[in-house]
C-alpha cells in the first residue's frame, strides 16, 4: 500500500503545513497508533502479542530477533523502521515521522527520546513542521536518557552517554556525552584508521 503523500513529503524532510486538508492523515495515523500502544503497553500482553500489536503500528513484521520493551511511545508510528536484532528498553519515545532507523543490533536506552520533528522558526508558521530522519547505525548505544535530535546519524558501533543531548552526527566507532553531545574518544579495542 502506497503511503500518503504527507507522509512521503515528511520522510524527503519537506515542510509540512499544519493547517493543509491532508495533515488529517497525519491526526488519523497518530489516533490509530495511540489506539494500538494502549495495547502493547498492557501488561496482560504477552512477547508474541506484543509483537504482532508493534507490527500493525509499523505497518510490516517486526523481526522476531527484536526486542521492543513496554511501555514504549510514539506519536506517529509507521515510519519506525526497526532491524534485526534491535533492543529497545522501556519507556523510551519515538517521534518519528521523519523516520526512524535502528540497524541490526541497535541498543536503545530506557527513557531516550528519538524526535525527527522540529517546528519552523518563521512565528507565522510556528505550528508547521518539518521533519528530518534519524539513523541509528549497526551496534550503535544510545544511553538511558539521551536525545537524539532531527536529522542525526549516530555512527555504526558509536556510544551515546547516558542524558547526552545529540544535535549532530555521532561518528562511527566512538563515545559521545555531554549536551550538547561531543566525542569523548573511540571505542576501546577499536583500530585506528
Amino acid at each position: 500500500m502506497t503511503e500518503p503523500t504527507i507522509f512521503q513529503r515528511a520522510l524527503a524532510g519537506l515542510p509540512l503545513d499544519f493547517n493543509g486538508a491532508d495533515f488529517q492523515e497525519i491526526q488519523r495515523t497518530v489516533q490509530r497508533t495511540q489506539s494500538l500502544l494502549k495495547r502493547f503497553n498492557n501488561q496482560d500482553q504477552t512477547p508474541e502479542q506484543r509483537r504482532a500489536t508493534l507490527s500493525q503500528v509499523v505497518g510490516y513484521e517486526v523481526p522476531a530477533s527484536a526486542e521492543v520493551n513496554a511501555p514504549v511511545h510514539s506519536d506517529f508510528g509507521p515510519h519506525i523502521f526497526i532491524g534485526e536484532d534491535v533492543y529497545v528498553n522501556q519507556d523510551v519515545m519515538f517521534t518519528d515521522l521523519g523516520g526512524i532507523y535502528l540497524e541490526r543490533g541497535a541498543l536503545i536506552g530506557p527513557r531516550a527520546m528519538l524526535i525527527t520533528v522540529n517546528h519552523l522558526e518563521d512565528p507565522t508558521h510556528r505550528r508547521d513542521v518539518q521533519a528530518k530522519a534519524i539513523h541509528v547505525e549497526a551496534n550503535a548505544w544510545i544511553g538511558a536518557g539521551s536525545v537524539i535530535l532531527p536529522g542525526v546519524t549516530v555512527g555504526e558501533n558509536a556510544i551515546v552517554g547516558a542524558g547526552a543531548i545529540v544535535t549532530k552526527d555521532v561518528p562511527a566507532n566512538t563515545v559521545v556525552v555531554g549536551s550538547p553531545a561531543r566525542v569523548l574518544r573511540r571505542i576501546k579495542g577499536m583500530s585506528t584508521d
